[in-house]
């Protein structure tokens, strides 16, 4: 995993954007995809307060050289609803309906 930064040009105006590509072999495909189920149907109300606080999100970090590839990015999957709460961050803009 990892983002790369593109830039065009059309009729004199440039256009920027990044782009985050997740390639894989079939066995680290199907992982990944076990790891999004996992976090997915996690209850966070049940994982104790010391491990997940009320306000916190449940969340993995994969690492190059660890579960990544070493060319890769460091890559952190995770919750966006709140424990507690089901609020999602600030930033967050949902997608136009």
């Amino acid at each position: 995993m990892f983002v790369t930064h593109n830039e065009d040009e059309f009729e004199g105006e440039i256009s920027k954007w990044n782009e985050i590509l997740i390639h894989g072999d079939p066995e680290g495909l199907k992982s990944f995809a076990k790891l999004l189920i996992e976090i997915a149907e996690l209850n966070q109300e049940e994982v104790d307060d010391k491990y997940l606080p009320i306000g916190a999100r449940e969340q993995y970090c994969l690492s190059p050289k660890l579960e990544l590839a070493n060319s890769s990015d460091t890559v952190i999957v995770g919750r966006l609803d709140a424990k507690g709460s089901g609020k999602f961050y600030e930033r967050f803009i949902p997608k136009a309906k």
